[in-house]
């Protein structure tokens, strides 16, 4: 019989939705040799929850088949975009641990597309249109009626391979002519009802300056750059999917893969191409209440200053998630319990609030830390008592090691761990009451300071016999406390944060109130602490539980040892349950 302790370690399960396994049947039939998948991001925003589900779900695909998967900006409407926002991007990328393939951008494709759309025009699938915007919403029809053709549908190639150069060379005012598809205006999916390819802006790019005066409608930019890249499996969230018709257009029109000549200006250039025809598969978005993810919605508020900016800790951003102090883990884990399914659904808060506490209970180190101070005096022990206390870094994990703590015959502990008269199951400390220091021994209650009705201090005594390593350390008494010495305890600023919204849904406005009316007025409140000195000296980004109170990180920006600042990431457990939210 086998040594079981010498048996090699099982496999995790592999993992199985319904994207997983379309890309497992089109790897075993051949329909492709390998998996390329892309995370696209606008650049007219900060990335929120929502993108941390497509992260990792394209980033964890193309890993977990042996692909790639590029991070590509699809920058083709510059008057919204910035470079603020595209180096942003990339931090939150690398930050949530991943690497991409190649950095790519859809302007790095102008060219061709540009070339792609003169050949759709030689083909007769394409045409200039003179219609106003407000004209061609009139020529569309609706759900129930269907469209009309523009008159200018019928024009020649020559006419429209003409008009088409000369937009190009900035002949024509912004809005004044179109190139649009020729595909159906009867269509019942009004996305084919001869959508527009390319508008007139004459607007500076980030990156390609003035050169462009036209630019590529998004559908079209996004199908032809996924095919330029040799994209295996686009995937995008289920908004996306009366578009998938139009994306499939695209590529089947244009046939990358079977006109390398489209493709020379990326050869001109020395840029890597695979040009393929990617299949588009549409996923269910990440939704929680609580909170709202609308770039719109964030923006208004952020420019109304009713949070602090766009990494506000209270915000579903990246760059604010990330400065609160969660654990890029936890939205792993919260994109692997959430799932990928077909079906819209909203996520209560508390199981994204449970992924962060699973991840920071394993990998947080402990320390105290007291954040409405009452002065405890030992009378017992002499004035100038100091000592160090051994505690352990994490009670679960050895390998973390131990610390010292400091310790004297002054302290600090919880103003709501005294009770002056005490409540029926009230277990720490009452006058003439017991209850146990953490890791210091049994403290007594002796007399109780005021200042008014205000208690300024506890005279106390320690039993001496129920010290560390002494007879009467296990004596039961019911409370535990924790504390920090007040001799070496560091002054520090604790912000206690909250959800930002009060209510499940604030994008309802079925009472008359926008979500703008619904913060939560408690979810930011800034107390002034005391920690134990191995909390004040940690870097910046480091998490801890603060025993007894919940879990905190030193803030990314203005954490320092000498005037520390923590943010509380989560509670211990969930208070709005007790709320009965």
């Amino acid at each position: 019989m086998s040594d079981p302790a010498r048996l090699p370690a099982a496999e995790p399960p592999a993992r199985t939705d319904f994207i997983r396994n379309i890309v497992r049947e089109d790897l075993a039939s051949g329909r492709h040799g390998h998996i390329n998948t892309r995370f696209p991001p606008e650049p007219n925003g900060y990335l929120h929850l929502g993108h941390a589900k497509s992260i990792c779900l394209n980033f964890g695909i193309a890993a977990e088949f042996g692909g790639h998967c590029n991070l590509r900006f699809d920058d083709t409407n510059p008057e919204k975009e910035d470079l603020e926002y595209v180096e942003a991007i990339k931090e939150d990328v690398r930050w949530l641990g991943f690497a991409w393939h190649e950095l790519r951008h859809a302007s790095d494709y102008f060219e061709v597309l540009y070339l792609a759309a003169e050949q759709l025009i030689r083909d007769g699938q394409a045409f200039v249109c003179d219609l106003s915007a407000e004209e061609v919403r009139q020529y569309r029809g609706s759900l129930t009626e269907p469209g009309r053709e523009s008159p200018y549908r019928k024009r020649s190639v020559e006419e429209n391979l003409d008009l088409f150069r000369r937009m190009r060379a900035g002949e024509f005012a912004d809005g004044a002519r179109t190139l649009r598809a020729k595909i159906d205006m009867t269509s019942g999916n009004i996305n084919l009802r001869d959508p527009a390819l390319y508008r007139i802006k004459k607007v500076s790019h980030q990156a390609t300056g003035d050169a462009w005066p036209i630019y590529p409608m998004y559908d079209y930019a996004h199908a032809l750059s996924d095919a330029i890249e040799g994209i295996t499996h686009s995937l995008c969230t289920l908004e996306f999917e009366d578009h998938r018709p139009l994306y499939d257009w695209c590529v089947d029109q244009v046939r990358l893969h079977e006109r390398p000549e489209l493709l020379k200006p990326l050869t001109d250039r020395g840029l890597p191409f695979e040009a393929a025809k990617p299949r588009q598969i549409e996923f269910s978005r990440l939704n929680l209440n609580y909170t709202v993810m609308s770039k719109r919605k964030l923006l208004a508020l952020v420019n109304d200053k009713l949070i602090a900016g766009w990494d506000d800790p209270r915000m579903p951003t990246l760059q604010g998630i990330r400065r609160r102090g969660v654990p890029p883990e936890a939205l792993h884990l919260l994109a692997e319990r959430v799932g990928i399914s077909k079906q819209n659904s909203v996520i209560d808060f508390s199981v994204f609030e449970g992924c962060i506490r699973e991840v920071l209970d394993a990998k947080a180190e402990r320390r105290m830390a007291v954040i409405d101070p009452v002065k405890v005096t030992i009378t017992n022990l002499p004035e100038n008592h100091r000592e160090s206390l051994a505690f352990s870094n994490h009670p679960k994990d050895e390998s973390k090691g131990q610390r010292e703590v400091p310790f004297s015959d002054a302290l600090w502990i919880e103003r709501e761990d005294f009770m002056e008269t005490p409540v029926k199951g009230f277990h720490r400390l009452v006058p003439g009451g017991e209850v146990r220091l953490r890791g210091a021994g049994i403290l007594r209650c002796d007399e109780v300071i005021k200042n008014g009705d205000a208690i300024v201090e506890l005279r106390c005594t320690l039993d001496p016999e129920s010290r560390p390593g002494m007879e009467g350390a296990n004596r039961k008494v019911k409370g535990t406390i924790h504390w920090v010495c007040a001799h070496a305890g560091v002054d520090a600023e604790i912000r206690l944060y909250d959800r930002l919204f009060a209510v499940e849904n604030p994008d309802s406005e079925d009472d008359g109130k926008s979500y703008r009316d619904q913060l939560n007025p408690e979810s930011i409140r800034i107390v002034k602490g005391v920690v134990e000195p191995a909390a004040a000296g940690l870097a910046r980004e480091s998490a801890v539980q603060f025993e007894r109170l919940g879990y905190f990180a030193t803030d990314r920006h203005d954490h320092k040892p000498e005037r520390p600042v923590f943010n509380r990431v989560v509670a211990l457990r969930d208070s709005w349950a007790a709320k009965g939210a």
